[in-house]
């Protein structure tokens, strides 16, 4: 007889407050026979560290160290023996449910695991609440309305590509910004936009802070950064 194969859920915690999880996501964590996640360099996971209080205690964890470093390679080799481990527990029939900060598909750790288990195993994808829609609404504004466009722009763009997405903007949220904050912050003096402006760091956290960008004199974000530019939009 041939075992059912297990369902891999790729669940969004949100981005900080446990109580932003959706329903869905907290019945899964709570029935959870395997719960996996992301730790960084060997330190806690914020994804499980959100979840904590939805994880039973009978629930086995499975812990994907990744390497933070620019080379691609020992990311890659942490994902792939992240999903053999996952694999094998679908083998037994076993769900796994992956914890995955903010939303899984918008930048999210969980679509390189899905990209190497989804033609292999069943897999379902439970949408989060963004770090983006949390920092505006951290802000109390929003990030646009009726026609205008909003651009998500990673930091780590060349900065002729950033300042050219931004010169054209109406409103835009930077993320990854972290070590590139030097080239950000000049981009936008050069254009005219530092004092719209607007830093979000760990939105919806218990240490959550909102500033304006002119107030940051260090030369990097935390890794929980947004910078929200409301570049052409009007205020409501």
């Amino acid at each position: 007889m041939v075992n059912k194969l297990g369902t891999l859920h790729g669940v969004g915690v949100g981005p900080g407050d446990p109580e932003l999880l959706t329903v869905k996501a907290a019945r899964l964590i709570g029935s959870a026979t395997v719960v996996a996640y992301l730790t960084a360099n060997g330190k806690d996971s914020t994804a499980r560290d959100i979840a904590k209080s939805y994880i039973p205690a009978t629930t086995q964890h499975l812990v994907i160290d990744m390497p933070m470093r620019v080379e691609r390679e020992p990311g890659e080799k942490a994902y792939d023996a992240g999903a053999a481990a996952i694999a094998e527990h679908l083998r037994q029939g076993r769900d796994v449910v992956m914890l995955c900060e903010g939303d899984p598909f918008f930048y999210g750790s969980f679509m390189y695991v899905f990209a190497r288990l989804s033609n292999d195993f069943p897999c379902a994808i439970v949408p989060g609440v963004t770090s983006m829609t949390a920092s505006a609404a951290a802000l109390r504004r929003p990030l646009s309305a009726r026609n205008e466009v909003v651009k998500v722009l990673p930091a780590t763009l060349p900065e002729d590509r950033l300042r050219e997405e931004l010169m054209s903007a109406e409103s835009a949220v930077l993320i990854k910004v972290g070590r590139h904050l030097p080239k950000v912050r000049n981009i936008l003096g050069l254009l005219d936009l530092a004092s719209r402006a607007q830093v979000v760091i760990k939105a919806t956290h218990q240490d959550e802070v909102v500033t304006p960008l002119l107030g940051i004199t260090e030369d990097h974000l935390p890794y929980f950064s947004s910078i929200l530019v409301y570049a052409g939009a009007e205020a409501w």
